[in-house]
């Protein structure tokens, strides 16, 4: 099955879905949001708790669209997800429309396509994936030099998150961290895949070893156990 179709045509993009929930897997976890989540991705996650991005139809709607849906929310916060966002060519696009109605933007993005043409104002959730998700080489290395510039130019820092399977994919993020002095200049966070690795053990661990990380829980998956959609 494709990732996407072959011709989408200028300034659209192919939408799984767009609600209204609460940020769940951020720094900003727990404030309202309107999510837009993308169709497509070009990696096989086996945790992942999105397949319907990829397997089932979705629709092609117009930024102008897209921002008409996200300003009825009301909600200043906005983020685009997926999927992967970034294999669709008019996301980058979409964030600067975002951005110049007044929204604050966050992407989430997996990692593995470029960042370059993500705008400085949008707050970037990168993912590096571990091994048990069985997608460990997928990392665009470059997007590290992009994220630590960004820090240089916009005095802030961008997110990374490591979404962990067990203990032995806590000790390759660790050391992953260490090596790339990624605290440096990206905020850092841990999420346990709790189903598989409790989130205390993570807890422990990271209490133990003194890590410059927060631990982050998937807020909808504790608010709305169960429910993959429109949470």
């Amino acid at each position: 099955m494709p990732v996407l179709p072959t011709t989408v045509p200028a300034r659209m993009l192919e939408v799984a879905e767009l609600f209204y929930s609460l940020q769940g897997e951020s720094s900003l976890a727990g404030f309202p949001c309107v999510f837009v989540r993308l169709a497509g991705c070009n990696l096989r996650c086996c945790y992942c708790d999105a397949r319907y991005t990829y397997e089932e139809t979705s629709t092609i709607r117009s930024i102008d669209d897209i921002v008409a849906a996200v300003n009825g929310y009301r909600c200043p916060l906005v983020e685009i997800t997926g999927g992967e966002p970034l294999v669709q060519e008019e996301t980058a696009a979409l964030c600067a429309t975002l951005l110049g109605r007044g929204f604050q933007v966050l992407l989430e993005t997996n990692g593995s396509q470029s960042l370059a043409q993500v705008p400085d104002q949008v707050r970037i959730i990168m993912d590096i994936k571990c091994p048990g998700s069985g997608m460990a080489e997928s990392l665009h290395l470059p997007n590290l030099d992009l994220l630590l510039a960004r820090r240089q130019r916009n005095g802030r820092k961008d997110e990374i998150k490591f979404v962990l399977c067990s203990a032995e994919d806590y000790r390759w993020a660790r050391d992953f961290v260490s090596c790339h002095r990624l605290h440096e200049y990206a905020e850092l966070l841990f999420s346990p895949v709790i189903q598989q690795f409790p989130a205390t053990d993570c807890a422990e661990l990271l209490l133990r070893d003194h890590l410059p990380v927060r631990l982050q829980l998937q807020l909808h998956s504790l608010l709305w156990p169960g429910e993959s959609r429109g949470k």
